[in-house]
């Protein structure tokens, strides 16, 4: 993954601070900060928020989804190549990167994650602190997989799964996309439909219910 010299960074909610964080920890030293809601000299240590996008990116430069919402994510990165620039890559210093393992543009894996041999980190995904995501895995476009969450060796991980914090995906286990799994959840067996799912073992929240 070669590093951009300087990053726009496409939003300015808590993710993007994130992303700054690692970004800066990378060794990017230029960061613009890009949100519609940008007020007058705001900054984040020193780097300018701007409200309207500019009209091109310097050699060199590069840009990075950096909302926590997946269809967002998606949006910034059509938005991107609509405008051909190079979207960025972007892994801690931390964090740890298995033989064989691969994880495409957009995505972000942070401070202290691990992604594990052979496994495959799909386009947008956030894969957030102390993470893991082990062995021969695979995680679909526009996951999340947030702060302490596991998913453990030979797993798959569908499109725009949100796996909460803490939560536990077990060995071999299959997720279809769009599946939330919630904070400290454990999906001890296979889930087929889209949905939020609580508890151990994950159960599907039926709507009304509340079970």
């Amino acid at each position: 993954m070669t590093t951009p010299k300087g990053l726009l960074v496409l939003g300015f909610g808590g993710h993007a601070r994130a992303v700054a964080d690692v970004a800066l920890a990378c060794g990017i030293e230029a960061l613009v900060f890009f949100d519609v809601n940008a007020r007058d000299g705001e900054d984040f240590v020193g780097h300018p928020v701007v409200g309207a996008l500019p009209s091109s990116l310097d050699a060199g430069w590069a840009c990075m989804p950096a909302s926590g919402d997946a269809a967002t994510r998606r949006r910034q990165i059509l938005d991107a190549d609509r405008l051909g620039w190079p979207v960025a890559t972007l892994l801690a210093p931390t964090a740890t990167l298995g033989v064989g393992a691969s994880v495409a543009r957009g995505s972000f894996v942070g401070h202290h994650a691990h992604v594990g041999p052979m496994t495959r980190v799909g386009e947008g995904c956030i894969i957030n602190t102390a993470a893991v995501v082990e062995h021969e895995c695979t995680v679909g476009d526009y996951a999340h997989v947030s702060v302490n969450a596991t998913i453990a060796g030979r797993s798959r991980v569908g499109d725009r799964v949100f796996v909460g914090a803490a939560a536990c995906v077990i060995d071999g286990i299959a997720i279809c996309d769009d599946v939330v799994l919630a904070a400290s959840a454990v999906a001890c067996r296979s889930i087929d439909l889209p949905g939020v799912y609580v508890g151990v073992p994950a159960r599907r929240l039926t709507e009304g219910s509340g079970t």
